[in-house]
């Protein structure tokens, strides 16, 4: 008698599970944040919840500081994969385990600009999804969106920016699948490979760059080898930083 796929779990209520993944992985879940958040609709729109301000940019300043980047533009882009990671990370978590994620509205969503992993991210209400939505959740619903209000704000190239939401897919594709086969778990190594392949078919990512297997290669640059004392990325299009050059390819 033949046997069908592994039945996977259904999606917890607060998340927890995602906390075996690590730090980068955790969503975490709250009907209420300890502390008055602005939502990642918010964000998008260059606005707090209760007032004038705007969630990205007190994001960019803060990466500037903290890296020591002197062009606005790169602590930008720096500052956008970081949040791309966060949110790529939670998603393909869930769907990894799971076979679901949860319904990631922006307005569900509430960012501490000012936080790092894992209280940065709070998800106010947990509606499961199935995971083959994980395009319109993730993509869709936030990097998308995410990299129009950057590109508007910043000069940072839209090919670039997609550049950099495909990296995130794929780093937290690799974190899951080394995860996935040390704890000899291939139904989640299995079920992480069909979700980043989807996502990589999607409009937003296709293009931006070569995926083998687990490996990437991107066509573009996110810029963080003009900050002081960095080098290229591991998925870099670049193999050595640039000598002299005002701009990255944008792909």
């Amino acid at each position: 008698m033949s046997r069908g796929p592994d039945p996977a779990p259904a999606l917890d209520t607060d998340l927890a599970a995602l906390g075996a993944l690590g730090g980068f992985f955790v969503l975490r879940a709250a009907v209420r944040p300890p502390r008055p958040l602005a939502t990642l609709a918010d964000a998008y729109a260059g606005r707090t919840a209760d007032g004038p301000g705007d969630p990205l940019a007190a994001r960019v300043r803060r990466v500037a500081a903290g890296t020591g980047a002197t062009e606005e533009r790169v602590a930008a882009s720096v500052a956008h994969l970081g949040l791309a990671a966060r949110l790529a990370a939670a998603a393909l978590g869930c769907a990894a385990l799971h076979g679901a994620v949860p319904e990631l509205d922006p307005g569900l969503l509430r960012w501490d600009p000012d936080a790092t992993a894992p209280d940065d991210l709070w998800l106010t209400a947990v509606r499961p999804r199935p995971d083959d939505r994980l395009g319109e959740v993730l993509l869709d619903g936030h990097l998308a969106p995410l990299g129009r209000a950057l590109a508007a704000r910043h000069r940072l190239a839209p090919g670039l920016l997609r550049g950099n939401a495909a990296s995130a897919v794929a780093g937290a594709a690799r974190q899951l699948d080394r995860w996935a086969r040390d704890r000899g778990r291939p139904d989640v190594a299995r079920r992480a490979a069909t979700a980043t392949e989807r996502l990589f078919a999607h409009p937003y990512l296709s293009g931006t760059g070569t995926v083998t297997g687990p490996a990437f290669r991107r066509r573009s640059c996110c810029l963080y080898y003009r900050v002081p004392g960095s080098g290229v990325c591991g998925d870099c299009c670049f193999t050595r930083p640039p000598r002299s050059s005002p701009r990255a390819p944008s792909g």
